[in-house]
């Protein structure tokens, strides 16, 4: 036994020494971010309930966006809500709007921040990557961020989301979102240790069938499905894509679907899916833009990206954005055109059981009662409008005016109260639910000519945005100098 006068307190001071070196290691410029707690990552930079200031510290921006669409990563510090992370791993993201952002000369993309990319075990607080979303095409902000409330809503598993003041090198870039990546947190904080596998199905070409990312049966061969394994989140092995191939197949017979199928889970995101309008995704022309987890051979589709939802995809569709009346009223039932629908088995398989197709209605009168005509929605909107209003005005890269803003978030509460309405009535019979009856009855809807969906966002706006993006990289190259 050790004996000393003082011992009790060389015991205090070693304690208190050994914690103080622990933080020091947790915090200091040079530290490997530790995973102290579980999925910590929630309750931080995941707090809706404010914005988060995110600052990205790197050596020539001016180059990184120059070589954005090149889609590699490089190494940058990053700074959120002041805590310090080095080594991170950042690239720019996106399909179409990386494109078009590059085409009209711009420099606002959306990113991604992934901690484990050049650091082994780097994370932040358990956060393998987020990405921080432009909010390209939406002057409202709030597009990506009411979908996934009302995912959310429905008990769908759904990526966490907040909104981020974004920072280069000390100086003001803009407002984000910062959006949960569907990986290994991900998968973990949704579905446990002993998650199972997770894809992000992508087609290869639009002039391509790209039947497995519509996740139709082909054969019994893996290459056969591209679209699916080569976006696979985790490491891939043989049972996997027997087991997701053998699900596919099940699916594609139309019985037994309980085996293969998430069922409950299908029917609760396509609510939401169809009452959002986003063509942009499984039951749009792509078919893309969405996240499918097996586990133990079974299905179930996740949420993904809805920059474009709420009618403002035009892709594959008669004039959308002229008649809002075609959109605001589209048909819960008959969501896409046949020939889109008898692609798409996950929807249109289940819709053909007559009980799963009850249950699509109740989740529909659910999702209405409680969510849209409760005022939950409109609260929502209201108060995460107000929250982040003043740092849109002060937005320097924005891709749009304030007051196209403010106008953009008054046409999408507007465009979500008048969709309910449609819904409710086609639950109610007072609205054809399908394509033929509303064909044969073109009046029956709801009058949503006042609607302008072009003010949720345009590319005219992208047409007006290059100076305002142009001063603000100026300002982060003389800063940098």
């Amino acid at each position: 036994m050790i004996k000393h006068k003082r011992i009790d307190l060389i015991c205090i001071a070693a304690a208190i020494a050994a914690a103080l070196l622990t933080l020091a290691l947790m915090w200091g410029g040079d530290q490997i971010p530790q995973e102290s707690a579980p999925l910590a990552y929630v309750t931080r930079l995941f707090d809706d309930s404010r914005v988060h200031t995110v600052d990205i510290q790197i050596d020539d921006w001016g180059s990184f966006v120059q070589n954005a669409t090149k889609e590699e990563y490089v190494s940058c510090t990053v700074q959120i809500d002041g805590e310090v992370f080095q080594q991170v791993g950042l690239r720019a993201k996106g399909n179409n709007s990386l494109r078009l952002t590059e085409e009209y000369g711009l420099s606002r993309y959306s990113l991604k921040l992934e901690f484990d990319q050049f650091l082994d075990g780097g994370n932040y607080y358990g956060l393998d990557k987020f990405s921080l979303d432009a909010s390209f095409q939406d002057n409202s902000y709030l597009k990506t961020y009411m979908a996934y409330d009302m995912m959310a809503f429905m008990e769908v598993p759904t990526p966490l989301c907040s909104y981020a003041w974004v920072k280069v090198n000390g100086e003001d870039w803009g407002m984000f979102l910062a959006v949960e990546e569907p990986e290994e947190a991900f998968a973990r904080r949704n579905f446990g240790n002993d998650h199972g596998q997770l894809y992000k199905p992508d087609y290869r070409s639009l002039e391509e069938e790209n039947a497995d990312v519509a996740l139709r049966y082909i054969d019994g061969n893996p290459s056969s499905y591209p679209g699916i394994f080569e976006n696979a989140k985790f490491q891939l092995t043989q049972k996997d894509q027997r087991r997701l191939i053998e699900a596919l197949e099940i699916l594609a017979t139309g019985e037994n679907l309980e085996s293969a199928v998430n069922v409950d889970g299908a029917l609760r995101y396509f609510t939401v899916q169809v009452f959002v309008m986003n063509w942009d995704s499984y039951l749009g022309y792509t078919g893309h833009n969405y996240f499918l987890y097996e586990e133990e051979g079974i299905l179930t589709i996740l949420p993904w990206d809805y920059n474009l939802a709420f009618g403002t995809y035009a892709l594959g569709m008669t004039n959308p954005i002229e008649d809002p009346d075609i959109l605001i009223n589209y048909p819960i039932n008959t969501p896409a055109e046949g020939s889109v629908m008898l692609n798409r088995p996950l929807y249109h398989n289940l819709m053909l059981r007559d009980e799963y197709f009850a249950q699509y209605h109740e989740y529909f009168d659910e999702f209405l009662s409680e969510y849209m005509e409760s005022g939950r929605f409109a609260a929502t909107l209201r108060r995460t409008a107000a929250m982040i209003a003043p740092y849109v005005a002060k937005d320097p890269t924005k891709f749009c005016s304030y007051e196209d803003h403010q106008r953009a978030v008054d046409t999408l509460e507007q465009v979500c109260l008048l969709r309910a309405q449609s819904v409710r009535g086609q639950l109610e019979g007072e609205i054809p639910p399908t394509l033929q009856g509303q064909r044969e009855q073109p009046d029956a809807g709801v009058d949503a000519s006042s609607v302008q969906l072009a003010d949720l966002g345009d590319f005219e706006d992208l047409e007006s945005a290059g100076e305002r993006q142009q001063a603000a990289m100026e300002q982060i190259k003389q800063k940098s100098a």
